[in-house]
């Protein structure tokens, strides 16, 4: 668990086009509100991709340059204050050039270091780990980011009907999202602490939970799906391991369950989070969630939770971010103070 010193200045989150309800998909894929409802409980979604027509809206480094200008601005900054920048994604525009490079060139930065990770959803956390390290080697101020454009990987062309369940819930689980944070040394703007930081690797020996294929020409016959979820381990696994995460960031720190003001817990859908929120068993605590209302936008989610948390994060306050990713397995969280 990560605890040097490392500061959150701002928050910025981009969502591509109108929100897009139960109903819209429903018309699309012959699924009724009340079946989203039931195995999803997600109310809304953002598309990057015309969900009729599968029309390219916007691309992943549209909506990261999009959510990284508005966390500079929001920490009154400008791509010449930034030293680094790191991006987290699943669902890139292309192999390469990786967009991490992309999103550097639009907001104008240069000769600096630049990496891309993959993961998923616990790519956020890692990315904020990755920034930590930078900032306790000499850098002062960078910008991490996180996003996931996962229409692409959805046929528009596919009736509902003839799309197996399990990967039809996918059609209605999804979202498309960036979110960005601006990484301090000392503290600067929102004044948010990282007090720990928590990024583990946990499935070894354990089958994937989750799968998002990438294919070329050579290997379209797979018969594989683009993407895939097994949902009876997810359901399994997330709750008991996100009791795990929050106990070792309490732990060690030091902190009781009764100082804590404000969780965020793992967002998968609004009916896994309400499970697992229910399996944590606190009382006291505010949630902060999001994904009934955008999907779930894989690296983006833990941003977009916490640009909902900083209007009622209040000075002295508390909070603690807990993060599962089921792709193979991986334990994330963070602990964070207002100052």
């Amino acid at each position: 668990m990560r605890t040097a010193p490392m500061h959150i200045a701002s928050i910025g989150t981009a969502l591509p086009g109108p929100p897009v309800d139960n109903t819209t998909l429903g018309k699309l894929f012959g699924v009724s509100d009340e079946w989203v409802d039931l195995f999803v409980g997600t109310r809304t979604r953002h598309f990057a991709r015309d969900p009729g027509t599968g029309e390219v809206l916007c691309s992943l480094a549209d909506l990261c340059a999009e959510a990284a200008d508005r966390a500079l601005a929001a920490a009154g900054l400008d791509a010449s204050d930034i030293d680094f920048l790191l991006l987290s994604t699943a669902t890139p525009d292309a192999l390469l050039p990786n967009t991490a490079s992309l999103v550097a060139d639009r907001l104008g930065l240069n000769y600096l270091p630049v990496y891309a990770l993959q993961a998923g959803c616990s790519g956020a956390l890692q990315v904020l780990d990755l920034g930590r390290s930078l900032l306790s080697v000499g850098h002062r101020t960078g910008l991490v980011i996180g996003g996931d454009v996962t229409s692409r990987h959805l046929d528009p062309s596919r009736s509902g009907s003839s799309i197996p369940t399990e990967e039809l819930v996918n059609y209605v689980l999804f979202g498309d999202g960036a979110g960005a944070a601006v990484l301090t040394a000392e503290p600067l703007g929102e004044r948010i602490a990282v007090r720990a930081l928590l990024n583990q690797f946990a499935g070894h020996g354990r089958p994937t939970g989750q799968g998002v294929e990438w294919r070329g020409p050579a290997d379209q016959e797979t018969g594989r799906p683009m993407l895939f979820e097994d949902y009876k381990a997810v359901e399994e696994s997330v709750p008991p391991m996100s009791v795990e995460i929050l106990w070792e960031l309490l732990d060690g720190l030091g902190w009781s369950l009764e100082s804590l003001d404000h969780l965020l817990p793992p967002q998968l859908s609004g009916r896994m989070t309400q499970r697992i929120v229910d399996h944590l068993a606190i009382d006291g605590v505010r949630e902060t969630s999001c994904v009934a209302d955008t999907g779930n936008t894989g690296n983006a989610l833990p941003f977009l939770q916490l640009h909902r948390l900083l209007p009622e994060f209040e000075t002295g306050q508390r909070a603690l971010a807990l993060v599962v990713e089921s792709s193979k397995w991986t334990k994330a969280g963070l602990a964070l103070e207002k100052i």
